[in-house]
């Protein structure tokens, strides 16, 4: 085709005045470019003839040609346009094209059949223009999502690790493409709840792959309105929110909200999720269990031998009695007894504790023992209310 070479100045000066980009990618290769189009143009001309196309179409037979439109669906996605753009630009050329071929034909006198299978022959080249370079898009597309991937679980990793210091925790925040917030926090979650949890969170997160949790690292959740919408997207998954810390302070969340975690497991502390600032109080108390136990069991040791029917009522009513600071009338109303009930079993305690039940010392030492205990299953609907809020939401 003698006009090949105005064709191609024409698509490109077209391509110069809406898509400049598509242009200059034109013009760096121009005998390229020209000897793709050749090849091209021969086979509309062979397809509007009716001559045979190989199985992988127009395109597939043109050297370089699937190549070189797969490349500038990559383009596209590296430089952050919409596909469409692109698309748009093939049709704009085409209709160029397609302008200089149909008056050329009228003017040779071709056969009206011929030029309507050449029309055919253009539209379904466009066709395999903008198929080749839409599966170049998404290759990329799916490439750098997996690259992003990665590098965000390796900026979990280090933001975990207790070796980052923070010019390389925001290098490779950058590098993987997610700004670093001043505030962060962890949440951890039941592992059978794992594949539901990242739908149900922002986009924001940074997913954690560690053997000992399965969660994520969460941005700024402190921020307005967040905890709120924050609570009703974990409801039902087991979770648990560490306190929220600057990034350097991160490592340091993972041992508190793993032992939050385990309280929550044995009914220590209530909530659905359990948000670890709301617990610092069963956290300190629990912090080392069998430290708690040796205190629990030598200041209850006057109980020991009280039938088990008796000492668990005596036990609840005691933790009540200390949180409420002796007033009789509350401590009936949380346990749901008569106050005369309330007066029969302090007075047994004094029997059991003697003077040491108005020590300062000693009531403090009890408070510890007995007000951050997990409900008993004798206690009924009133036993959540002798904990303190540190031990239940």
């Amino acid at each position: 085709m003698d006009e090949l070479p105005q064709v191609i100045r024409e698509v490109v000066g077209l391509l110069r005045d809406e898509w400049p980009d598509y242009a200059a990618f034109l013009e760096e290769d121009p005998e390229g470019v020209a000897d793709t189009a050749q090849a091209a143009v021969s086979r509309l001309v062979q397809l509007a003839g009716r001559t045979p196309v190989g199985p992988g179409g127009l395109l597939e037979t043109t050297a370089g040609g699937a190549e070189l439109f797969e490349e500038l669906g990559r383009i596209e996605w590296r430089e952050g346009r919409s596909l469409s753009t692109l698309l748009s630009a093939y049709r704009a050329g085409a209709r160029v094209a397609w302008q200089h071929m149909s008056r050329l034909a009228l003017a040779r006198r071709v056969d009206p059949e011929a030029i309507a299978h050449l029309a055919e022959a253009v539209f379904v080249f466009v066709e395999e223009l903008s198929s080749a370079s839409a599966r170049g898009y998404v290759e990329e597309q799916l490439a750098t999502a997996g690259q992003r991937e990665r590098m965000r679980g390796d900026l979990a990793d280090l933001l975990l690790s207790e070796r980052a210091d923070l010019p390389l925790v925001h290098a490779a925040a950058a590098a993987a493409g997610w700004p670093l917030p001043n505030r962060l926090a962890i949440v951890v979650v039941d592992p059978a709840a794992a594949g539901e949890f990242l739908g149900r969170v922002d986009s924001r997160v940074l997913p954690i792959r560690r053997p000992e949790l399965t969660g994520a690292i969460l941005a700024d959740p402190d921020g307005p309105g967040r905890r709120a919408r924050l609570a009703a997207a974990l409801r039902g998954m087991g979770a648990v929110v560490g306190p929220t810390v600057r990034p350097a302070d991160l490592p340091a969340t993972v041992r508190l909200t793993l032992a939050a975690d385990r309280l929550r497991r044995d009914a220590t502390v209530i909530g659905d999720p359990v948000f670890v600032d709301e617990h610092y109080d069963a956290l300190i108390v629990h912090g080392d269990a069998r430290l708690h136990g040796l205190l629990t069991e030598q200041v209850l040791r006057p109980l020991d031998n009280v039938p088990a029917g008796s000492r668990a009522r005596l036990e609840e009513t005691l933790a009540v009695w200390l949180r409420y600071m002796g007033d009789r009338q509350e401590v009936a109303r949380v346990l749901h007894v008569h106050p005369q009930t309330v007066r029969y079993r302090i007075g047994r305690l004094r029997q059991l504790f003697g003077p040491a039940l108005d020590d300062p010392d000693t009531r403090l030492r009890m408070t510890l023992a007995t007000c951050w205990r997990p409900p008993t299953p004798h206690a009924g609907t009133a036993a959540g209310a002798a904990l303190p809020p540190g031990a239940a939401s």
